[in-house]
């Protein structure tokens, strides 16, 4: 029989869901912390810790920008109504950084990738996402070798 949820299960504040490809596959230039318009069941299936974010990207739809392809969980005990896992979730952001996104995309080779999914100090969902282009294998191969040589470094430190 599965464990019931007890309320010291659920995420009050803090990390919900990290995206670690985003900065092996892309090369983050700027970043910005959007809120997020949901549904009350898919706030109570994040408060569980039940999302995915690693594919999700942002698109222009309308002057507004949306987060296709990101999962959230169907909540378990969600009475009559419920949500779709994969909908397209629409960020709140500031008209400044709405345009500032919008220009970025309109470049080739521009993404928008989701970074992290947290609750902030006030309870509210918010999702860190970055303009990145996608990098090369030679690219990651540099990030790759990076990564050992500062590891064998901080080892020799000690």
């Amino acid at each position: 029989m599965a464990k019931a949820k007890r309320k010291s299960d659920f995420i009050v504040s803090g990390l919900v869901a990290q995206n670690r490809r985003a900065n092996f596959d892309y090369l983050i230039e700027e970043k910005f912390v959007a809120g997020l318009q949901l549904l009350g069941t898919e706030v109570k299936s994040l408060r569980l810790g039940h999302a995915n974010i690693n594919d999700a990207y942002g698109i222009e739809r309308n002057g507004e920008i949306f987060m296709a392809n990101m999962f959230i969980a169907e909540y378990a005990n969600k009475g009559y109504s419920s949500h779709a896992e994969k909908r397209e979730r629409k960020l709140l952001l500031t008209k400044k950084e709405i345009r500032d996104i919008m220009n970025a995309l309109a470049k080739k080779g521009a993404t928008l990738v989701a970074i992290r999914l947290f609750f902030d100090n006030r309870g509210r969902a918010k999702l860190e996402v970055g303009l990145g282009r996608g990098k090369k294998n030679y690219d990651k191969r540099e990030t790759i070798k990076n990564r050992e040589l500062d590891r064998k470094i901080r080892l020799k430190d000690f």
